[in-house]
């Protein structure tokens, strides 16, 4: 998927960093995304959410809060509210280039920062906090040694993750006057909490506060197992499934997406023996109706396709959805592309790039021709974009396939 990178007017006067990560077809709805105290927008936790979220069709923007990341200003001169005006700053921003954002996500403290932003987002539909704390003042707990010092000096330095960053009495003071919980009683917008049992950065105690005192709708998740950044990419992809389909409910997806409905049901596939032939297949794709078979060398009859014919098919319209999708969102003059695949089987010794070393490989050739009055780089990044069509994702990613006897 795409990624824009970009720069905006951050309430203070300050450029700030933000990269938009986009579906490869029209978004079927915007989020705003607001990282944890001291982090950025290129953490893991954040990275891996936004762009798991493009993948099902929504697109996500986050940015590096003022003196953060490759964002200007001292973060010194930051604040809690700050953070909140800049969260509404950023969502203008998506309104006045895109759409405004209708889902909402914060993690750690800026989850806090997106629920007491959230008021002053009409568009916004949906809130996800992961990780947050109940009380913004939570976060002073991590330099809880510095709070005299901060307040007789005005200003203190203090490690924390193992960097130095400058605290003022000023940001104390922001953030003691905070009313979260009238923030979250008034939300009155769907809301799913999601908080690991075992954070030791933030309790659970705190996502209990939270849901107590949202109304309905809401939701809660447990990230089980999951530390507090989301550091291992499996947390991060949970959490983003979820999300997806949660959000589901209360995003408009009336616009047709074109990468993908989230609101729509996967069409069932169902294959049956027409006892034809030793192997005459009938295959039903909602209203479509198809035949498999093998052919004759094989013990068939050729009557259709074979099972992995249908595979390399389903490789191949996939590719050249996405490159046209692609191409007509960045106005490029692709007149037509064409995919050949080929599957065959390879001695594994034979593939200097594959882990495994023993006995046989499946190996699927794909040869591309690409018409139009492109240049160089439109050309290869055509082709980079080929190897993101969501069926080439599927057959180089680990697959889990769920067998069941049905009566």
């Amino acid at each position: 998927m795409p990624t824009e990178r970009f720069q905006f007017t951050g309430e203070g006067g300050h450029q700030l960093a933000a990269a938009l990560e986009l579906p490869d077809g029209e978004p079927a709805a915007y989020a705003l995304f607001a990282h944890c105290f001291t982090c950025g927008k290129d953490t893991l936790a954040a990275k891996r959410i936004s762009v798991a979220l493009a993948a099902k069709g929504i697109a996500v923007l986050r940015f590096d809060f003022t003196g953060l990341g490759s964002s200007e200003g001292d973060f010194a001169n930051s604040t809690f509210s700050s953070n909140v005006a800049d969260l509404l700053r950023a969502a203008d921003h998506l309104r006045q280039v895109r759409t405004a954002p209708s889902i909402l996500i914060g993690h750690s403290l800026g989850g806090a920062a997106i629920v007491a932003a959230a008021g002053r987002i009409p568009e916004a539909k949906a809130v996800v906090t992961i990780a947050a704390p109940s009380d913004p003042a939570h976060v002073t707990g991590l330099f809880s040694e510095h709070l005299d010092s901060i307040r007789a000096q005005g200003e203190v330095e203090v490690s924390l993750a193992g960097r130095p960053f400058r605290i003022k009495r000023e940001f104390l003071d922001d953030i003691a006057e905070q009313e979260l919980m009238k923030d979250i009683t008034g939300l009155h917008k769907a809301l799913l909490v999601m908080q690991s049992p075992v954070d030791d950065t933030v309790g659970i105690d705190n996502a209990t506060k939270i849901f107590v005192a949202a109304k309905h709708p809401k939701s809660f998740v447990s990230l089980d197992h999951a530390d507090h950044l989301l550091s291992k990419p499996a947390d991060a992809l949970y959490a983003a499934d979820v999300i997806t389909a949660w959000a589901s409910r209360y995003i408009d997806t009336a616009k047709p997406a074109k990468a993908m409905d989230l609101a729509e049901e996967p069409r069932r596939v169902v294959v049956q023996e027409t006892r034809k032939s030793k192997f005459n297949q009938a295959i039903t794709v909602g209203p479509h109706h198809l035949v498999a078979d093998e052919p004759i060398a094989a013990g068939g009859e050729d009557a259709g396709p074979g099972p992995y014919d249908f595979l390399l098919a389903g490789l191949g319209a996939c590719t050249s959805m996405t490159m046209r999708l692609y191409a007509d969102r960045k106005s490029l003059p692709l007149d037509r592309v064409t995919v050949t695949l080929k599957h065959s089987k390879i001695y594994a010794k034979d593939c200097a790039e594959c882990e495994t070393r023993d006995g046989m490989l499946d190996q699927i050739e794909r040869d591309i021709a690409i018409d139009g009055a492109l240049d160089a780089e439109q050309r290869k990044k055509l082709m980079e974009i080929a190897d993101k069509c969501p069926v080439h994702r599927t057959l180089t990613s680990e697959i889990r396939i769920v067998t069941k006897v049905v009566d």
